[in-house]
C-alpha cells in the first residue's frame, strides 16, 4: 500500500520531531518511517505494507512509486522485503514442506486451504514442483477464520502423525481424524492477513513477490527461471 527506501542522496533528511508525530499518527514505529527516494515524502513501511506521507504530516499516499530510468517498481521491491522478513518468522517445523530429493532451485512458501479448489488442484501437481527442483513450504490459512469447517480440518491435519499424507488425503475431499493438539494455524491465520493474501493459494517466492492464484507446475517453474528471478535467487 505504500512505498521506498531511505534517500541515498539525504536530499531530506529526517527530523526526529517529525517522523515521530508521523509515527503516532498511523500508529507505527518511529524507525519505520524513513525518507523516500521523492523530495517531500516519507516512507512508512509496517511488515508488507508500504506507504508515504506528507512532511508535514496532513497527506498520505497510497500508490507505486516508479523509478522513471530503471522503469523498477521501487514500492514493490520494499513490499517484498517486508514479505520477507515476516516469513522469515515462519519455522520449518511449522509447516508441511514436501521437497525434492536433491538441493531445490526454487522455495515456495503457498498459504492454502485444504478445501479451495485451485489449492487442490495445485497439490496435485506438488510431484511435478518436486521434480522440477521446487521446494514448497505449506502454511495453514483456512480463509472463513477460526470455526470454519475448513479450520477443524486443517486442525486435523496438523494435529496427524503424518501431516503430509494427511493434508493430502484432505486435499483429496477424505475425512482426517486426528486428537487434539496445540498448531500454529491461528498465528498463521494473522500472518496471512498482515501479508494481504486475497486468496488461496497464496504464493509467495523466495524473493518475497506474491503471486496471487494458482498457476500450473509447468509455469511456476518457467517464471523462477526468469533471468531477473533466477539473478536474484543466485
Amino acid at each position: 500500500m505504500l512505498l521506498l527506501a531511505a534517500s541515498a542522496s539525504g536530499q531530506h533528511p529526517a527530523k526526529p520531531d517529525v517522523r515521530t508525530e508521523i509515527a503516532r499518527r498511523l500508529e507505527v514505529r518511529v524507525e519505520d518511517v524513513k525518507p523516500s527516494p521523492v523530495a517531500g515524502l516519507y516512507e512508512i513501511r509496517s511488515g508488507a505494507e508500504v506507504g508515504y506521507v506528507s512532511v508535514d504530516g496532513k497527506f498520505y499516499v497510497d500508490g507505486d512509486v516508479f523509478d522513471m530510468q530503471s522503469k523498477r517498481n521501487l514500492t514493490e521491491v520494499r513490499r517484498q522485503e517486508g514479505r520477507l522478513e515476516l516469513l522469515a518468522k515462519v519455522a520449518d517445523g511449522d509447516v508441511i514442506i514436501f521437497a525434492p530429493a536433491g538441493k531445490p532451485k526454487h522455495t515456495l512458501t503457498v498459504f492454502t486451504d485444504v478445501d479451495c479448489t485451485y489449492c487442490r488442484r495445485l497439490h496435485q501437481e506438488i510431484g511435478e514442483l518436486n521434480r522440477l527442483g521446487i521446494r514448497v513450504r505449506y502454511v495453514m490459512y483456512p480463509r472463513g477464520g477460526p470455526g470454519a469447517e475448513a479450520w477443524k480440518k486443517a486442525e486435523a491435519v496438523w494435529c496427524s502423525a503424518d501431516r503430509k499424507d494427511a493434508l493430502t488425503r484432505a486435499k483429496r475431499g477424505e475425512a482426517v481424524k486426528a486428537g487434539r493438539c496445540e498448531t500454529p494455524i491461528a498465528a498463521q491465520y494473522a500472518l496471512g492477513q498482515q501479508l494481504g493474501i486475497r486468496g488461496t493459494p497464496g504464493i509467495f517466492t523466495d524473493q518475497g513477490e506474491y503471486l496471487a492464484g494458482y498457476l500450473p507446475a509447468a509455469q511456476l517453474a518457467e517464471y523462477l527461471a526468469l533471468p531477473a528471478v533466477a539473478a536474484a535467487s543466485d
